[in-house]
């Protein structure tokens, strides 16, 4: 089998059709370069069914797969890849399982560096992956979202080098500052471990948000700051016991005991079918501040403990309009 080519960081390009939601407003059916004519509904094609298309496709993907004829960046980010394997894995999830609604898509830029900071919940990091999915299906330019991962994630055996071929690097400041230079859009999760572990009781409760290393970076690269909003993820693994001897045996900051697992075994793993909301809000701009700003603690401070506020605020805001955690 041949090797794919590594090719140098550069910022994703509008591709392809998009697809995008606004306060839960459903996706066009046109696409905007139609010069604003609606024709008829789409109707299928009795001599191309959906299938044969789906199985075309796979086929492609077959063979590029075979003959190398794929690209990989320094990072290992393998795009052919997350589009046509990675992500729809996800989609079921995204689209029927939580029923997932963006909201604020347009604070995110079509195109350069930025840096989106959300919070961390689920008791397994679902939450990262359902944000990348909305960012790539949801949004206009259909971006990709490099996410920052803590060094346990890359020493997983299957996982580790699939978040890898997804665009994950690890979570530290040269590798952020790399790919916020380059025009990327990177996905940051401060509260780590902390976020994803915490007791069912403090659900939407913020944890500290580390020592500011992303405010810190987006300050040297003059990128944007996303506040994002994730609602829903904490009900589907409610946290209510945590085995430590087991979390020390196996390496783990934690295993977690819900009300179905590990009583359930294997299906206990099947995450609860909540309704999902995920708002990006207004962009904090930071290239106003200056690149020298981003060694002193007090400006990287209050600038951390903004962010921190704005998501904090918006996830009040969002569960006091919500009826339901399932419903929504």
């Amino acid at each position: 089998m041949s090797e794919a080519r590594v090719i140098p960081l550069h910022a994703d390009g509008a591709g392809g059709r998009a697809r995008w939601r606004l306060d839960g407003a459903s996706r066009p059916a046109a696409d905007a370069s139609d010069a604003g004519e609606q024709g008829p509904p789409p109707t299928a094609d009795p001599e191309g069914p959906e299938w044969e298309d789906a199985l075309v496709n796979a086929l492609a993907f077959l063979r590029r797969r075979l003959s190398g004829d794929y690209a990989v960046d320094e990072f290992g980010f393998d795009a052919d890849l997350t589009d046509n394997l990675l992500l729809p894995a996800l989609r079921p999830l995204y689209e029927k399982w939580f029923r997932v609604e963006t909201i604020g898509m347009h604070h995110v830029p079509d195109e350069g560096g930025a840096l989106v900071v959300a919070n961390h919940s689920g008791t397994l990091p679902l939450d990262s992956l359902m944000a990348s999915v909305a960012l790539h299906d949801d949004h206009p330019a259909q971006r990709h979202l490099r996410m920052l991962g803590a060094d346990l994630m890359f020493r997983l055996p299957v996982m580790g080098p699939l978040a890898r071929k997804q665009g994950s690097t690890l979570a530290c400041s040269p590798d952020a500052e790399r790919l916020l230079s380059s025009g990327e859009l990177v996905g940051v999760w401060p509260e780590g471990f902390k976020g994803i572990g915490k007791p069912f009781r403090d659900r939407y409760k913020l944890q500290r948000f580390g020592r500011g290393g992303f405010v810190s970076a987006a300050l040297r690269t003059g990128v944007p700051i996303i506040p994002c909003a994730i609602v829903g993820a904490e009900e589907i693994y409610p946290k209510i016991g945590d085995l430590k001897p087991l979390a020390r045996l196996f390496g783990a900051p934690y295993f977690p005991v819900t009300p179905l697992f590990p009583l359930l075994g294997p299906l206990g793993l099947i995450p609860l079918p909540s309704k999902w909301y995920i708002e990006f809000g207004e962009p904090i701009r930071t290239d106003t501040i200056g690149a020298a700003e981003a060694d002193d603690p007090m400006t990287v401070f209050n600038l951390t403990d903004q962010v921190r506020e704005t998501i904090q605020h918006t996830l009040y805001r969002l569960l006091s309009q919500r009826r339901n955690a399932f419903l929504g």
